[in-house]
């Protein structure tokens, strides 16, 4: 008999997503987290919004925050290696996709493009 640890997210008393490990699990709650305060400041600061509107609003904001991070750093758009980054790493939820040859790929440039942004 194999034993297996699942890491899974809930919200709300909703499943949102299983995990093999921990780190992986947690990082996905935090950006939960940065959605949903990202959906709440949209819909005090603009209350003509839909809430739907403002909740997939603030998803996108959370799932992307290293390119608006680069954005309001630097008021220009991110190169667009920089932008599928976390574009790839968000839709990858599904640990069954080929992880392998995509996370050689992705982390690559992605370690690459971190230690540039901590030098500068």
């Amino acid at each position: 008999m194999a034993v297996e640890t699942k890491f899974v997210v809930v919200r709300k008393g909703e499943e949102k997503m299983t995990f093999a490990n921990k780190k992986e699990a947690d990082a996905y709650d935090k950006m939960l987290d940065m959605a949903e305060a990202f959906t709440d400041w949209l819909l005090q600061h603009q209350p003509a919004l839909d809430e739907s509107q403002a909740e997939t609003l603030g998803l996108l904001i959370a799932e992307q925050k290293d390119a608006v991070q680069h954005i309001l750093r630097t008021s220009k758009l991110p190169e667009a290696a920089a932008v599928s980054e976390p574009e790839a790493v968000t839709h990858s939820q599904p640990e069954a996709v080929s992880d392998e040859g995509a996370d050689e790929q992705v982390e690559e440039p992605a370690a690459k493009k971190v230690r540039a942004v901590k030098a500068a």
